[in-house]
């Protein structure tokens, strides 16, 4: 009878899943299947070891990719406090990622730290750049990191609801927030024009204002990127749908989403405080089990399936395990949240990557 469940479950999504490869090869010919795995050289510098479906210890990378994964997204600080999300880390790994047989996807955060739509904060070394400066520089140092890096996809800036590079390039100063993002687009394009550029956005409320913006003043992009966790944007799924169908039908670009997770329990491992972990956090038909998880996870995909230039999806840090042991309080605050359970050990939502005829 399980079984028989499963069955029915899966039909629609494998339907949907062959008859929109008719509908817009023109947009993206890959339906992307990501992993933002940028946490992983740390996991390895902590000696995470991680395990496939029957128990075996592989390499991480080796089990995305057995799993179906596509593509890895791989975030880039300016000038980190160490050695984690530097040039140095990411050049290496997106060869790595590219020897796997995965697309490498580039998070450009424009900071030396995390950027997200509460915090922009200029590189410290372009606080004091005028405008004209600020400009130049986007455009060199993408130049040099696109040319460096080789990437497949690159996204200018990170959650940039609000505009990037504060408070120069907050979205209230308008043109000057749409000239800088050009600028990063403009030195993608000259170094490779078949990479696709994306622009990201947290959350799909209020989504469809930013891209109109972005329409208005004529930003050339390829996708758009959406940030979805319930627990921050929303447990509506059904407006989440219409929110993206309508963002794909009047801009005309393809749309992935570009971070999303759930968790597989509510329990923790080590002491670092988890971010998810209250019932209340959850959508109430998928609750915080493997299952659960699994099950929104199709769900999510079966709706970019759905809707018009839907173009796939990008789990957030499923491999940020806690790795320093249970009592740690400077561990993992995803643990909850990965694609591996408390002894890292792969989960069945593992199965979302699986891959589709497109």
């Amino acid at each position: 009878m399980k079984r028989l469940w499963l069955l029915i479950f899966l039909i629609p999504f494998f339907v949907g899943c062959h008859k929109v490869n008719k509908d817009k090869p023109e947009i993206l010919n890959t339906f992307i299947r990501g992993a933002d795995l940028s946490f992983l050289p740390e996991m390895e510098e902590e000696n995470a070891i991680f395990y496939d479906s029957s128990g075996q210890s592989k390499p991480a990378l080796q089990i995305f990719k057995e799993n179906g994964c596509n593509t890895v997204r791989i975030r880039l600080w300016h000038t980190p406090k160490d050695v984690h999300s530097s040039l140095r880390e990411v050049r290496a790994f997106a060869q790595q990622v590219r020897d796997a047989g995965m697309k490498v996807w580039l998070d450009l955060h424009y900071s030396d730290t995390w950027a997200d739509p509460g915090k922009q904060t200029k590189p410290a070394a372009w606080q004091n750049l005028s405008l004209s400066k600020l400009k130049d520089s986007v455009f060199t140092y993408t130049h040099k990191v696109v040319s460096d890096i080789h990437p497949d996809y690159v996204q200018i800036g990170n959650e940039i609801n609000h505009g990037f590079l504060w408070e120069t390039g907050r979205i209230s100063h308008e043109t000057q927030f749409t000239d800088l993002l050009k600028q990063g687009i403009k030195a993608t394009r000259e170094v490779d024009t078949t990479i696709r550029i994306l622009i990201h956005y947290a959350g799909y409320k209020g989504a469809f204002q930013f891209f109109n913006q972005l329409k208005k003043h004529d930003v050339d992009y390829d996708l758009m990127g959406i940030s979805y966790y319930p627990w921050w944007h929303g447990n509506n799924m059904t407006a989440l749908k219409d929110s993206l169908s309508l963002l794909t039908t009047t801009f005309q670009k393809g749309l992935v989403i570009a971070e999303t997770a759930y968790p597989f329990t509510l329990q923790w491992y080590d002491w670092t405080h988890n971010i998810v972990g209250d019932s209340s956090q959850l959508i109430t038909q998928f609750p915080a089990t493997e299952k659960g998880q699994k099950e929104f996870l199709f769900h999510l995909r079966a709706i970019l399936e759905s809707i018009p230039h839907g173009q796939g999806f990008c789990y957030w840090a499923p491999d940020w395990v806690s790795a320093q042991g249970p009592q740690s309080r400077n561990g993992s605050p995803w643990e909850n949240l990965t694609l591996f359970d408390f002894q890292h050990k792969v989960l069945p939502a593992m199965q979302i990557f699986i891959k589709c005829k497109r």
